[in-house]
């Protein structure tokens, strides 16, 4: 056992951190996580649906029954980290010995294309008042440094240290301008309204930036209401501490700062499972905060939240059918069959040995299995973009093979079989979710429970020079949702538009 000092409980009692948890989050950097066992990489009728035109309109249609019928949806957007590795090379240029940016560079291309950026009037005008010059003659006379320095530090724009939400995104022929934040509002008024026009939306922010949110949501919300015809009902949390992994030296010993305090780094997206299950909410959309366009490009995306949404309740009304069914003992034989045959056709989960059980035993798995929350995802086929990709693997009950949203680091490379099912993997995950959380009875599923605790990852870091281990919990769409029931399905690429350096704005999907 550790030894804590009478400082260390007080810590971790103001956190919320039991002793135990601690002593688990020690014992995980000496093992380490176990590699997820690999089944096959999901591909179109191996685990991810190909829709046709037919099947989506019957997929919009319920979408839009449910939402006639008074159907609760929220709109969840993890909106927390700073823009900061959005501006990585614009850094890397400012902090570097040349003067001005190499040929063909991002930071070339970006100073080339100036004029054409969102933000550029913003970016005048913080010229004008750092320099007493515009943009152009900073250019013209060689300035680079100073044009790139009014974009990202404190005394300029600061964009290297605001969250992608304050970012401005798009600007409009009329002249107006929208950050990411406002484009989100945007797209949930189409995509997220329910009866009677109201659009409810979630942001998970970080206590340094909430009141940055809380200032721009009381200028936006106005105006995109009468825009649109909505009310919004907008809320925002944050990361709690209690999700917070302690850190250790190389040596997995406690790691301390100058004052001899413990050092406790943010779990991860994977600790916002505890946000999103304070939410009452039976259906959730889940889409990152960078990955918008503007009006003139949604339709798109308009059109297959609509068919992730409808599939999600159709899935969902034969799930409720089965479980109504398997709920009385004794129920057909054939009844436990076509159950068994839904979870492993549509669901794409099989129970390994499941058909030398009992007919009883295997009502009461089939009834454990289907009794999950249920998420759709989108997945676009894979044209180089970065993200997690789509694959069948076992769960660590080592029974139940599933899909599974899993990152490089969760696989084992050094197993030629491993790195030839990623070379064959088809499509990759754009965090284009939608969720039902409520169960059968209309009580909400206590998310936590459903987490795989073993699919978290260490990483290497720093502290003040000082090299330490950091823990990451499992990612909300990969172990956090492992043990939940999903359906994969083929969405266009167009409906994937991340910004994750600040060039993406250049790209058309963002003029």
């Amino acid at each position: 056992m550790t030894e804590f000092s009478s400082e260390d409980l007080t810590q971790l009692k103001g956190r919320n951190i039991s002793i135990a948890i601690v002593e688990n989050q020690l014992e995980r950097f000496r093992t380490g996580f176990p590699y997820l066992k690999i089944d096959s990489p999901a591909s179109v009728g191996h685990g991810i649906m190909k829709l046709d035109h037919v099947r989506e309109a019957e997929c919009t249609d319920r979408w839009n029954r449910f939402l006639a019928d008074g159907g609760d949806v929220l709109k969840f957007v993890p909106a927390s980290g700073a823009a900061s590795r959005m501006f990585k090379a614009l850094f890397a240029f400012v902090n570097g010995s040349e003067d001005l940016p190499k040929p063909g560079s991002p930071v070339a291309e970006l100073v080339e294309h100036i004029s054409e950026i969102a933000f550029y009037e913003q970016l005048q005008a913080t010229a004008m008042r750092l320099y007493g010059v515009d943009v152009e003659s900073l250019v013209e006379s060689g300035r680079i440094k100073d044009l790139i320095s009014a974009i990202i530090l404190p005394d300029g724009m600061n964009y290297g240290a605001l969250p992608k939400a304050m970012l401005t995104f798009h600007r409009y022929a009329d002249g107006s301008t929208r950050t990411s934040l406002e484009e989100q509002l945007a797209e949930g008024a189409q995509t997220a309204a329910s009866k009677g026009g109201k659009v409810k939306l979630h942001f998970t922010v970080s206590a340094d930036h909430r009141k940055l949110f809380e200032d721009k949501l009381k200028e936006a919300v106005p105006a995109m209401e009468k825009k649109f015809g909505v009310s919004y009902e907008i809320s925002l949390s944050e990361q709690k501490a209690s999700t917070d992994t302690i850190a250790v030296t190389p040596d997995n010993e406690l790691f301390r700062d100058n004052n001899g305090r413990l050092v406790f780094r943010p779990g991860g997206h994977g600790a916002l499972i505890e946000n999103l299950n304070d939410l009452n909410s039976e259906v959730v959309f889940i889409k990152n905060i960078d990955n918008v366009v503007a009006d003139s490009h949604r339709a798109d995306t308009v059109r297959y939240k609509q068919v992730i949404g409808g599939l999600l309740m159709l899935v969902r009304d034969t799930v409720l059918d089965f479980i109504k069914e398997l709920s009385v003992p004794g129920v057909a034989a054939a009844r436990v069959d076509a159950a068994a045959s839904f979870l492993s056709e549509v669901l794409y989960t099989r129970y390994v040995g499941l058909e030398d059980l009992p007919c009883e035993e295997r009502r009461l798995v089939l009834l454990e299995l289907l009794d999950r929350p249920l998420r759709v995802c989108g997945m676009v086929r894979n044209d180089g973009e970065p993200g997690g990709g789509p694959y069948n693997a076992y769960s660590s009950d080592g029974y139940t093979v599933a899909p599974q949203i899993l990152e490089s680091t969760q696989i084992d490379l050094s197993r030629a079989e491993n790195v030839e099912m990623m070379a064959k993997a088809t499509h990759f995950n754009p965090v284009d979710l939608v969720c039902c959380l409520t169960r059968h009875d209309g009580s909400h599923f206590n998310l936590p429970d459903y987490v795989d605790h073993e699919t978290g990852f260490i990483s290497e870091k720093s502290f003040d020079g000082r090299d330490l281990r950091a823990l990451e919990l499992p990612g909300l769409w990969n172990g956090a949702m492992s043990r939940w029931n999903t359906v994969f399905v083929e969405v266009p690429a167009t409906t994937f538009n991340p910004v994750k350096t600040v060039n993406d704005l250049l790209r058309p999907s963002h003029r």
